[in-house]
């Protein structure tokens, strides 16, 4: 389950570089002033760094829940481990968690 969750992180990271690289080529294609066309790459550079960034904290996020054990979608605050899902939630069931 980790691994696949991984996966969904890096291609999810893939598809907003290819978009900030698509974009930049076309800022940079309809920029006149040499500054424009060098906003235009800095901005590319930054949304890159960024999605890396989150594919990281996913990817750090998705081992630390594998250690906790799990078959269920869990996250721990305050050293307490919490199930999402669809459990009773005190006015019906919804999708409130187990707490």
């Amino acid at each position: 389950m980790q691994t696949a969750k991984d996966i969904a992180a890096s291609a999810k990271a893939g598809m907003e570089k290819t978009k900030a690289t698509l974009q930049e080529k076309g800022e940079r294609m309809t920029a006149h002033d040499p500054l424009q066309k060098e906003m235009a790459t800095e901005k590319k550079e930054a949304k890159i760094h960024e999605a890396e960034r989150r594919k990281h904290e996913e990817r750090r996020h998705n081992a630390a829940v594998a250690d906790h054990g799990g078959g269920h979608d869990q996250h721990v605050v305050g050293g307490h481990k919490h199930t999402t899902g669809t459990d009773y939630t005190g006015t019906g069931y919804g999708t409130g968690g187990t707490y």
